[in-house]
């Protein structure tokens, strides 16, 4: 039974959003599109573009885990490699058209996601967080020794996507503006995805237990059962992004596994902030740029990076966008 004091979701401080807060909040899905379209000509180079619109898009998702539903996963390198060696597996071995493989990647990741998130739900906070990166490390291992069907240690080749045919028109896909706004598409259906969750009674029974698990159990809602639902869509939007990484690279490293991966997925969401709709590409445009510009420096560019982390976890732990959120709101 739910309670209709929490039919539609708010924010954490009880105030619906007013003026250009809600003006955002109302239009986050066409706004966001919008700044993404003008982000390869605003960024030094496409391929840049590219990545962040992957990264973003696997930020999002954890986002939904982590920042809407207050479960830290440490193990959502795991969906993301899923839904990459998947694609990767299927176009490259089967012959499978490159939109149907996409769909196969995403649906192994969401089966994948059940499988963990229904044996890791059942514990609460730190032995959540250590389940999943177990679990996770399961999934590497495995994809290590099937180095038949995976590449191994040298990684998943040999499935490279030159043209993309859509309605009758063919596009060159190795063309990085062309591959960009067809991997737009994508990222615009996961935006979709999680705005309509976010407004669906769904969405408030998600807030509701990351803000109180126990009021929200009184109030009526099945805890477990909605936990593995956010589960399950977490992983698989983060599936979605590694077939869109699949079909970028042409290549799986197999550290699209690692434990390492997972950790930069929580800096990238913690970057731009968590609970916010936009801020996972934030969190992601930094991530990679300060990566492009430090690594230039020194070969140990992740001191400096783990650094600047740190500060923004002391002194900014809503991360950039949603700091600056909060300030317009003010």
């Amino acid at each position: 039974m739910t309670s209709p004091a929490i039919a539609a979701p708010v924010p954490a401080n009880g105030r619906k959003p007013s003026g250009l807060g809600a003006m955002l909040t109302a239009g986050r899905v066409p706004l966001s599109i919008a700044v993404l379209c003008l982000l390869p000509w605003l960024l030094p180079s496409q391929a840049l573009a590219v990545n962040v619109l992957v990264y973003g898009v696997l930020a999002v998702g954890y986002n939904l885990l982590f920042g809407y539903t207050g479960l830290l996963s440490f193990g959502h390198a795991a969906f993301f490699g899923a839904g990459a060696y998947i694609t990767g597996i299927a176009i490259g071995r089967f012959g499978v058209p490159w939109f149907m493989a996409v769909a196969l990647g995403v649906l192994g990741g969401s089966v994948l996601a059940l499988i963990i998130g229904a044996l890791s739900t059942r514990t609460r906070g730190i032995y959540f967080s250590m389940v999943t990166l177990a679990l996770a490390q399961l999934v590497y291992y495995l994809a290590l020794q099937a180095s038949s069907w995976t590449g191994g240690e040298n990684g998943l080749r040999g499935f490279t996507v030159d043209r993309i045919n859509l309605f009758g028109v063919s596009i060159n896909f190795l063309d990085p503006v062309n591959k960009y706004y067809v991997l737009m598409v994508f990222a615009a259906l996961a935006l979709w995805l999680v705005s309509r969750i976010l407004k669906s009674p769904f969405g408030a029974a998600i807030e509701a237990i990351r803000e109180n698990e126990r009021r929200a159990r009184t109030c009526g809602y099945d805890v477990e059962r909605t936990k593995l639902l956010s589960f399950a869509l977490s992983g698989l939007i983060c599936a979605l992004a590694g077939a869109m990484s699949a079909l970028h690279l042409a290549f799986v490293p197999l550290d699209v596994l690692n434990y390492q991966t997972s950790g930069m997925i929580v800096m990238m969401t913690l970057l731009g902030g968590a609970r916010s709709f936009f801020g996972p590409f934030v969190g992601a445009l930094a991530f990679l740029l300060m990566e492009d510009v430090f690594s230039l420096w020194t070969s140990h560019w992740q001191l400096i990076v783990g650094s600047i982390f740190v500060l923004f976890v002391l002194f900014l732990p809503k991360g950039l966008w949603g700091t600056l959120l909060e300030r317009i709101a003010r």
